[in-house]
């Protein structure tokens, strides 16, 4: 997968080629990853990329023909999607990493910075997208996460891919507890369906865990699962 990053602080990405799975995943060419910084492609001799705001106040706004010129340049792959990193967008979903690791060979992300980005900037978005209901000084973590995320999914990233299944968000349900070794720790002690070898009740013990993580944690995620098609709440057991 090839992805393309667009924003003011192109150093911000360069830890993610030596972080751990996701810089392999870099090393061995599963995803590549290309920065552009619109500073460069400014015309003015002070290389300028932000303005005032008309009607004026607080901050500066980023410039559209820079961040156009910068955008312009990029290679275009037949399955593309362009991603705008905005707190007005829709939030995040372990789903939508799904579907962009799956559906596309290229992403393209447009980070903001300054107070903002002039609005003719939007129509380059295929997608506006948001990771939580607070604000940064730029897009560039929010771009960062959403890369780290998407890269994991690709095939020959995890060693396991089945793991990816069963994790936090892959359904609508929380991950169920882990545990190694030892078996007792500081008073607390695995619990013994898992030290059983019974794998029906290991299987049951788990199903029952997410359920009830995930309805004490997250009652608005719970809820959703208990309407969706095929999930049975069901008593615990076997703990």
């Amino acid at each position: 997968m090839r992805l393309d990053v667009v924003s003011l602080a192109p150093e911000a990405f360069a830890p993610l080629l030596g972080l751990g799975v996701i810089g392999r995943a870099f090393g061995a060419g599963i995803a590549e990853l290309h920065t552009h910084n619109p500073r460069d492609y400014a015309t003015d001799k002070y290389r300028k990329v932000d303005d005032e705001p008309y009607g004026g106040g607080a901050g500066m706004v980023l410039k559209p023909e820079p961040v156009y010129a910068a955008f312009g340049a990029i290679p275009v792959l037949p399955r593309r999607r362009v991603l705008l990193m905005s707190p007005q967008g829709q939030p995040l979903l372990q789903a939508d990493l799904r579907r962009w690791a799956t559906d596309y060979d290229q992403l393209v992300f447009l980070c903001g910075h300054y107070e903002g980005f002039d609005e003719r900037i939007r129509p380059l978005a295929d997608e506006e997208v948001s990771i939580g209901d607070f604000v940064l000084t730029g897009g560039e973590l929010p771009a960062a996460t959403i890369i780290n995320g998407v890269v994991r999914l690709l095939p020959g990233t995890v060693g396991t891919a089945a793991s990816l299944d069963e994790e936090s968000h892959s359904t609508l349900l929380l991950e169920h507890p882990h545990y190694t070794r030892p078996a007792a720790f500081q008073g607390m002690e695995v619990p013994a369906v898992l030290r059983s070898g019974d794998h029906g009740a290991i299987a049951r013990w788990r199903a029952d865990q997410q359920q009830q993580r995930t309805q004490e944690r997250r009652p608005d995620l719970y809820a959703r699962w208990e309407q969706a098609p095929g999930s049975e709440p069901h008593a615990a057991q076997d703990r």
